[in-house]
């Protein structure tokens, strides 16, 4: 029987598990750019329908759309709009049935954020295909079951 060559595959109870590449997450990164747009877009059609919106909501909606969107979804949902998009989820290390915590999703993002495509260098260079963000508060990307 061969063995097989990739290095981003495991065999995890007779499970094969295949973690996603940096060219999944880069497109799943460009499909949120979108939505994040689209989120902008909304906002202000809603906004304008009213002759005084206080600051406060405008600064709600900013905070959603620039802070929270991201680790809402991670924690929420596994992933954004983005990650399901593209079929991959973000899940704990230690437990892969289990999506991460939100305060663990707001301090991913704000390193994905801090360090941008420089936390992605280290993808190619780990078997689970780990960005900083990842190692830092350990979660693991990896392709949604296709049931």
């Amino acid at each position: 029987m061969a063995e097989k060559q990739l290095d981003n595959i495991d065999d995890v109870n007779n499970t094969e598990i295949i973690y996603p590449g940096v060219s999944d997450r880069i497109k799943a990164a460009v499909i949120d750019s979108f939505v994040i747009v689209v989120f902008m877009v909304v906002l202000t059609i809603v906004f304008s329908q009213f002759a005084n919106v206080p600051d406060s909501f405008r600064f709600a909606g900013f905070i959603f759309i620039f802070l929270l969107y991201d680790p809402l979804f991670t924690s929420l949902f596994a992933g954004t709009i983005g990650h399901m998009i593209m079929n991959i989820q973000v899940k704990q290390s230690s437990n892969t049935e289990k999506n991460i915590r939100f305060p663990l999703a707001i301090i991913r993002y704000l390193i994905k954020f801090l360090l941008g495509w420089i936390s992605l260098l280290t993808v190619g260079s780990d078997k689970k295909h780990l960005a900083i963000h990842d190692i830092v508060i350990s979660s693991v990307v990896l392709y949604r079951n296709k049931n």
